[in-house]
């Protein structure tokens, strides 16, 4: 059972990490994690990094639906948890800084020629013209020594830049009110910022929480992602650059796992998170051109937050392992906890399959001819909005009063951001299964691709592989079936029950009936 009086503080470190915390969000909205409030930070030199930029927009999506659905009880477990922003969100090492972002900028290479010498060479010995030279707007271009060294002039005990403060701050109020952080870092160990970021940070956060009398108080633990992608530079597209080289991830993961197992005494667990099977993603040094899609290590890495928060490994086991059947194919019963977590994980595909090929294109047509035409196809339309009427007719009849008008513009918005949604997380889904050196088979994403062009829904009872469903309950899990019983007395705990809102709570808790066969 999940203990209520635990917090999760989540800190993503480089590309690789914002890429979890994109994961994290995903499961949080079907379920996945407790009511308690998710935090979550970006570490990233390169602050336009494409894979933090579509993590970013996952979130804005999340935040604009969790605040239309929150309710003080709900009849559902659909983005019931909320991941509240940071101001800024992102913290970079160089800070609000406008200049040249280079090592020798930021050591001021210029005055220790002149004034240190010795420094100075020191400085050479360390690293090459180049490194010094690099601009690292796009980070620190796999060279963990380079990020090592800027990120380790942060000093928390002298910080008043956000969002750290304000980090430090809630850690302190959960504990002194009897709540228990847990605080997960994340990141790659081969890359740059990453492999650099994430020690140095756990060990700023480690003295930091020691000074202030709570570290016994704080669950701190790490996620190492070891190397599970590969690129090639191609044509000039790294000439003359400093750039991370994927020929290197092997030999930089060994030395920095030689280096943790001496020197982990910051973390309360470790988990490692790697694949032998390399998928090929495209070259890029960084920035928005950085955008490599979702991979299902990044769903093993959301359930490893979901493990740290639900069942913290104990201080005497310091590091936890996962493995599969077999080494080119993943399949539900490779998931960790695969029993708990599958039914949440389905139900968010089917409500957005349902809702993106079924309801959408009803509403669209509502709205082009008028719900009074289309009521007795889709009756559940005027059930969740007000009837439309002539003048005469609002006058004679009283029916659907307190409803809802469908032309509203908050219901038009309402449709928008659940649209929004269910395409976002099919898009994770449909990209979690496209990983080019294995196959994974969880559900049969062709069925949701291109979906909304008109009214379908054959393919419900299809989507998932390996259904463990009996037969009775597969062969009465139609579309149709949820339609018919779909009104607003369904949301039984519901204070709002009708317009966009109660619509969808409606068919995403009758989906999740039917998937069990309770309807």
């Amino acid at each position: 059972m999940a203990d209520n009086s635990a917090t999760l503080y989540v800190i993503g470190i480089g590309g690789t990490g914002a890429k979890c915390l994109e994961s994290i969000a995903q499961l949080a909205s079907v379920g996945l994690f407790t009511d308690n409030p998710i935090k979550l930070i970006f570490v990233d030199a390169d602050e336009t990094n494409g894979n933090l930029i579509r993590a970013r927009d996952s979130l804005k999506t999340y935040r604009e639906i969790y605040t239309l659905l929150k309710s003080e009880q709900s009849s559902t477990d659909w983005l019931t948890t909320e991941i509240p922003a940071y101001s800024p969100d992102i913290w970079s090492p160089f800070g609000r800084t406008k200049t040249t972002k280079t090592l020798s900028s930021v050591f001021g290479y210029t005055n220790l020629a002149q004034n240190e010498p010795e420094l100075k060479n020191l400085f050479d010995v360390l690293f090459t013209e180049a490194e010094r030279e690099a601009s690292l707007d796009v980070g620190f271009r796999g060279r963990p020594a380079i990020g090592s060294a800027i990120i380790s002039r942060l000093d928390f005990n002298n910080l008043n830049e956000e969002p750290w403060a304000t980090f430090i701050g809630n850690v302190k109020t959960d504990t002194g009110g009897g709540k228990k952080p847990h605080i997960l870092l994340c990141g790659s160990i081969f890359g740059g910022t990453g492999a650099s970021g994430l020690p140095t940070l756990a060990k700023l956060l480690h003295e930091k929480l020691e000074k202030e009398n709570i570290r016994q108080q704080v669950k701190l633990a790490s996620l190492f992602i070891l190397p599970y992608f590969q690129f090639q530079p191609t044509g000039g597209e790294a000439k003359n650059e400093v750039y991370a080289s994927a020929d290197q991830f092997l030999l930089n993961t060994e030395a920095a796992l030689r280096y943790y197992q001496d020197q982990n005494q910051h973390f309360d667990g470790v988990y490692l998170l790697g694949n032998q099977n390399r998928s090929q993603y495209k070259f890029s040094i960084g920035k928005d051109t950085q955008r490599n899609e979702p991979h299902f290590i990044e769903l093993y890495a959301g359930l490893i937050a979901r493990h740290f928060l639900l069942s913290p490994p104990p201080i005497d086991k310091k590091v936890v392992l996962l493995s599969r059947q077999e080494a080119d194919k993943i399949k539900w019963s490779d998931l960790p906890e695969w029993m708990e977590i599958q039914g949440n994980i389905i139900n968010g595909v089917r409500f957005a399959y349902i809702w993106l090929d079924n309801i959408l294109p009803e509403l669209t047509l509502a709205r082009e001819i008028g719900n009074q035409n289309i009521s007795k196809g889709a009756p559940w339309i005027d059930e969740f909005y007000r009837p439309v009427h002539g003048f005469l007719g609002k006058l004679l009849d009283k029916k659907g009063e307190d409803l809802p008008e469908f032309s509203d513009s908050n219901q038009k918005k309402a449709i928008e951001s659940i649209t929004e949604w269910c395409e976002d997380y099919l898009r994770w889904i449909i990209d979690i299964h496209n990983c080019d050196a294995d196959e994974i088979n969880l559900f049969r994403v062709e069925a949701l691709k291109d979906l909304g062009d008109s009214i379908g829904g054959k393919q419900l009872k299809y989507l998932v592989i390996d259904d463990p469903r009996d037969a009775g309950t597969l062969q009465k899990d139609e579309i149709q079936r949820i339609k018919e019983k779909l009104y607003p007395n369904v949301l039984e705990f519901e204070s709002v029950k009708t317009g966009t809102i109660g619509l969808a709570k409606a068919l995403y808790l009758l989906s999740q009936k039917q998937w069990y066969g309770e309807n």
